[in-house]
């Protein structure tokens, strides 16, 4: 197994865990081992389980960053944008269940330290602060504090992708996601 192979076992055994076990109950060794590499091997890549969940939790972030952002369709109609976007997040989210039930377990948790989330929401999907920006900047979104915002719509995306992953029949039911989407968006406009 090369590095990079090494390095993505490493990563998707720990993935597997953490959602599986929780944070604390998986050891460094118990990762290695179902990863099918020397203990040594995960420590050079990851000084440590904090540094790996670290990594993975940004890893992952920018994976669904990127998914988000090549659907982005600027039609020039905020609301319209929002709703394709705020359906393809729910689409990634239906797509990669593990992952997004890591999110569920570890974005709001004091696993991850305030600096690696904040790095993820205005770093990695600082595109979505720039659009809430922008609609404030037009006067269709509510002039609350951007960070405050941000994490609001966090949480409801956590709240939404819950409800959808628990009950999977409904994110095929227009009714459903169209009521997700307004409930996402009415918390924002200006009213």
């Amino acid at each position: 197994m090369s590095k990079p192979d090494k390095k993505q076992a490493i990563l998707d055994t720990a993935l597997t865990l953490f959602v599986s076990q929780g944070f604390y109950a998986t050891s460094t060794a118990s990762i290695a081992k179902q990863a099918g590499v020397a203990t040594g091997t995960l420590f050079h890549h990851f000084p440590s389980k904090g540094d790996l969940m670290n990594h993975l939790f940004l890893a992952i972030k920018q994976e669904f960053a990127d998914a988000i952002w090549a659907s982005i369709q600027d039609s020039g109609d905020l609301k319209s944008d929002a709703k394709h976007l705020w359906h393809s997040a729910i689409k990634w989210a239906m797509d990669n269940p593990l992952k997004q039930e890591f999110f569920q377990q570890y974005s709001m948790s004091p696993s991850i330290a305030i600096e690696i989330r904040e790095q993820a929401m205005n770093s990695i999907l600082g595109f979505m602060g720039a659009l809430m920006q922008k609609g404030q900047a037009l006067g269709l979104l509510a002039d609350y504090p951007l960070n405050l915002m941000q994490d609001n719509c966090h949480g409801q995306y956590l709240a939404a992708t819950r409800y959808f992953l628990d009950n999977p029949e409904k994110w095929q039911d227009e009714q459903h996601t169209q009521a997700s989407f307004n409930l996402f968006w009415n918390a924002m406009v200006k009213g």
